[in-house]
């Protein structure tokens, strides 16, 4: 049986909501944020399985770190775990598009089913979502919402210090 625990940090985004499985990080959440699960689901609330987590956030919003090495448990369909894996591949300070991870998934057409995807992502800012725009560069859809996502690219191109 799958034992979940959660935490809540501060950040400069809101509160996140941090969700462990077996004390290995399988969500990070905002408020008001798309595809968010009930809050039922996150388990007893326990500080304890989060400290490199919150170190690892801490020390990306002060601009020290920009590659995370936590452990993570992304859980979702085989496809979307390969979106999420290609997530991760997007270097800090960069973007890519929808069909550009498509193409690198070897799906080019599955651009659709990649924005999809990347909407369910479970672990926002860790697995970066907000990396993703549009084959134009403009902003799309974020399930932390576009004025998040926005701070945060800006953030990561050095554009905005906290």
């Amino acid at each position: 049986m799958t034992v979940k625990q959660h935490t809540v940090t501060d950040s400069p985004y809101g509160p996140l909501t941090l969700v462990a499985a077996d004390g290995v990080l399988c969500g990070l959440y905002m408020t008001e944020q798309r595809h968010r699960p009930p809050e039922e689901t996150f388990g007893e609330r326990d500080d304890t399985p989060f400290g490199e987590a919150i170190d690892q956030l801490e020390a990306y919003f002060a601009g020290e770190l920009k590659e995370f090495t936590l452990e993570l448990r992304l859980e979702g369909t085989p496809f979307q775990r390969r979106v999420w894996q290609q997530l991760c591949l997007v270097p800090y300070g960069e973007t890519r598009s929808y069909g550009e991870l498509a193409e690198a998934l070897g799906s080019p057409s599955a651009s659709r089913a990649v924005g999809l995807a990347n909407g369910k992502n479970p672990i926002g800012i860790i697995v970066p979502c907000h990396r993703v725009v549009g084959a134009n560069g403009s902003l799309t859809g974020y399930g932390g919402g576009l004025d998040r996502k926005k701070r945060l690219l800006d953030f990561e191109s050095g554009a905005a210090l906290f």
